[in-house]
């Protein structure tokens, strides 16, 4: 039997990728932890944790990342299916809507909704209410290319015409089909994108910034301005929080493919 050659291109390739990601990475967690003179210590991450404005921003983060997954779905999964059983030639049109908060950046995006909703006779920029259906929005704009796609990509595996004829054949309405039929199918792709829309609000600066609402990372940015050791914890902790998100969906979707492999 004749031996594989090693690739040594690519190994050097991951190898320098890695490093990229790691080292900077590293160097971050070093320098957390040396807030005390020639030791180690979490005293850098015992500050934030001790912050109340941290918990206030990762709160109403948490919570406008839910608000706006919840809204996400409610939107996406019955666009995205009317979309594959009766207009399926619309799909190239879909995807070019929502790869433009790709292009328009965020600045452009937030200056246009506080001039059009700060004016009479909305004025919705006035109280904290209605700002934060503004920023949720806007976040929902943010993540859309991410929910929209992981939608897409599990409803392209599914017979949509064949599963929405075989359940209104036995009496179901188009509502019972889309919750009981079509959703349940796309559990994985679902929660594929609302774990990467949760990373992508905890860590959005600019619609809170300028919204001026009491987010996690408006209070990180404003954190670096006067302290050194306490910005490059909360730096790991949102890394934390990122890759947490990543490996929640790498294990919701193997479980996924073991499911369907299995018949289970």
């Amino acid at each position: 039997m004749k031996a594989q050659s090693i690739n040594w291109w690519a190994i050097f390739w991951i190898v320098l990728a890695a490093l990229y990601f790691l080292l900077p990475m590293y160097g971050t967690l070093d320098f957390s932890l040396r807030m005390e003179r020639d030791t180690i210590s979490l005293k850098a991450y015992a500050i934030v944790f001790a912050d109340p404005r941290f918990w206030q921003g990762f709160r109403y983060s948490t919570l406008m990342a839910l608000i706006t997954i919840v809204v996400s779905i409610i939107l996406f999964v019955p666009t995205v299916y009317w979309m594959y059983l009766k207009v399926p030639q619309a799909r190239p049109i879909m995807e070019i809507i929502t790869i433009l908060p790709f292009v328009i950046p965020t600045i452009v995006y937030v200056f246009g909704l506080i001039r059009t909703f700060s004016r009479p006779p909305l004025q919705l920029t006035l109280q904290a209410f209605t700002t934060d259906m503004l920023i949720v929005a806007g976040y929902v704009v943010i993540s859309m290319p991410f929910m929209f796609r992981a939608i897409d990509v599990g409803m392209r595996a599914l017979d949509v015409r064949t599963l929405t004829e075989a359940a209104q054949s036995l009496g179901s309405n188009w509502f019972q089909v889309l919750v009981y039929v079509i959703v349940p199918n796309l559990r994985v792709a679902i929660l594929s994108g609302a774990l990467i829309s949760f990373a992508t609000v905890m860590g959005e600066l600019i619609l809170a910034s300028f919204l001026v609402r009491p987010a996690l990372a408006p209070y990180m940015a404003l954190l670096g301005l006067t302290k050194a050791y306490e910005p490059a914890a909360l730096a790991i902790i949102s890394y934390a929080l990122t890759w947490f998100s990543l490996g929640l969906l790498q294990l919701v979707s193997q479980g996924g493919t073991t499911r369907q492999l299995t018949g289970r």
